[in-house]
């Protein structure tokens, strides 16, 4: 979970005094809030945990190669956000979604603590690019896809000159 938490740290270090008001403004129409990446973030943290719980309890071996799971930092490769990762539109602060990203982060390192390792190798389910992912692939993953929202934060503060 290393890699998890350093991320973690980097994001929380990037969204840093940034006050309510600029965190809920769109650069564009088309695009997000920086509100609403960091609730995407917690809705796919919270949507691969729940899917790794219920996979170690119910899965099938799928006994899944390593993916290049890292690539998923390369913002030139769009990804469609998943329905259950797609963020509201609602108001939110700085605090509530700070609270349920440390939420999230502790379900999947509670996972992660009490899983046999076994079970994290041979077990997993199917990513839209990269199919079978183990689920002991699907926790750095989370690391991954944060980074990739980092680098958006950074063009969004970027655009609302923040």
């Amino acid at each position: 979970m290393l890699i998890n938490d350093k991320v973690r740290q980097d994001l929380l270090a990037e969204v840093k005094g940034i006050n309510n008001e600029d965190l809920n403004k769109k650069p564009s129409e088309s695009e997000w809030s920086i509100k609403e990446i960091l609730e995407h973030l917690y809705l796919m943290e919270g949507g691969i945990a729940k899917n790794i719980k219920h996979q170690l309890q119910n899965g099938k071996v799928v006994n899944a190669e390593m993916k290049p799971i890292e690539a998923t930092v390369n913002r030139n490769i769009k990804v469609d956000a998943p329905e259950f990762a797609v963020p509201s539109s609602e108001f939110a602060s700085i605090e509530e979604l700070k609270m349920n990203l440390a939420a999230t982060h502790q379900h999947l390192l509670d996972i992660e603590n009490t899983a046999e390792e076994k079970d994290l190798e041979a077990k997993g389910f199917s990513h839209p690019i990269f199919g079978d992912i183990s689920l002991k692939q699907w926790i750095p993953f989370v690391a991954y896809h944060e980074q990739r929202h980092i680098l958006q934060i950074k063009e969004v503060k970027e655009k609302l000159i923040l």
